[in-house]
């Protein structure tokens, strides 16, 4: 059985890019799964089945697919979708703390959607940055893969000369940098440039190797900066070597890495940040989460006392102080 209900704030999902694939993310999510425009993964995000597991926000993602070209084009036609959910009473978007507060304090308001840019492409230049400020966007991966920023996932390498600059001009707008998918030699030169910083969505590499995880040294980078690591629900993000031909990994298998992180830094930098649909379905979650309102059956591997922090409590401090 689920747990009692939690507040849930998620570090990562990529509704819009979803949305992009042709799935009506309005619709209940069996009505989706009967008539899923995709065939090859279980969908297991809608807006109501964010509802029902008590979702109240979490971080919407501008992602822009590097093998589909034009990276701005993607990211404004997801941005126009996030405007008319937001016309149509599915979600309300915030953009400060203050607007966070009020959210979580009004009983029955729709999903709160904080704006992520994953993969800074669509930004032409740093002077183009205020554009998309003004849009919304207050958080920025940088790198996905390599991007002309930044090294990235399985492309090592630091900041470029525009990746500096944009850092730095992050900074001066108050945007808060996300470290996932940063390369070791991008992330460590970021951070000597001072801005915020979490990470959205990242499991540790002290249990799946690789840059895509984050190194201790790197957590704890995180959370001295007051932020907070988002735990990924994808199986090969979890296990070493997984892949979708074996049994699923087990919730246990991710409550390690948020003990590993406890460990470092303390349980007030774990939160969630699950990707669930971000290119992966029901079929590479951990064994248990058939859907997103299972969610909070992984928090039954959280000690108690911590369970509402991990839930959503830490995200919330976080934004409300910062954001």
């Amino acid at each position: 059985m689920n747990p009692p209900a939690l507040l849930l704030v998620d570090g990562h999902l990529d509704l819009a890019w979803g949305a992009g694939l042709g799935r009506d993310l309005t619709l209940e999510l069996d009505t989706l799964r009967e008539r899923d425009p995709v065939a090859t993964e279980t969908a297991t995000v809608t807006l109501p089945e964010l509802r029902a597991a008590g979702t109240r926000v979490c971080f919407g993602t501008l992602f822009a697919d590097p093998a589909a070209g034009d990276a701005r084009r993607q990211a404004l036609a997801q941005l126009e979708q996030y405007r008319r959910w937001e016309d149509a009473g599915w979600i309300r978007r915030l953009r400060t703390g203050a607007e966070v507060a009020a959210h979580l304090a009004a009983p029955g308001a729709p999903l709160g959607v904080v704006l992520l840019m994953e993969g800074a492409d669509p930004i032409r230049d740093p002077d183009d940055l205020p554009f998309w400020v003004a849009a919304g966007v207050r958080v920025i991966g940088p790198a996905w893969g390599r991007t002309r920023y930044a090294g990235g996932t399985n492309a090592p390498g630091p900041l470029t000369e525009a990746g500096r600059a944009l850092v730095t001009a992050m900074r001066e707008l108050g945007v808060t940098l996300d470290a996932s998918h940063l390369d070791d030699a991008s992330f460590w030169e970021a951070l000597e440039l001072g801005p915020r910083v979490i990470a959205t969505h990242a499991n540790s590499r002290a249990l799946v190797p690789g840059n895509r995880q984050l190194s201790d040294e790197m957590a704890r980078a995180v959370a001295a900066a007051g932020g907070v690591i988002g735990l990924v629900f994808l199986g090969s993000f979890i296990r070493s070597g997984w892949n979708v031909a074996q049994p699923r990994v087990g919730l246990a298998e991710l409550a390690a890495h948020a003990q590993h992180y406890a460990a470092l830094v303390g349980w007030a930098h774990v939160g969630l940040g699950t990707d669930l649909d971000g290119g992966f379905g029901r079929e590479k979650a951990p064994a248990g989460i058939e859907r997103y309102r299972d969610v909070p059956r992984f928090l039954t591997q959280v000690p108690k006392e911590h369970r509402a922090g991990v839930a959503g409590l830490n995200w919330a401090r976080w934004l409300t102080r910062y954001l």
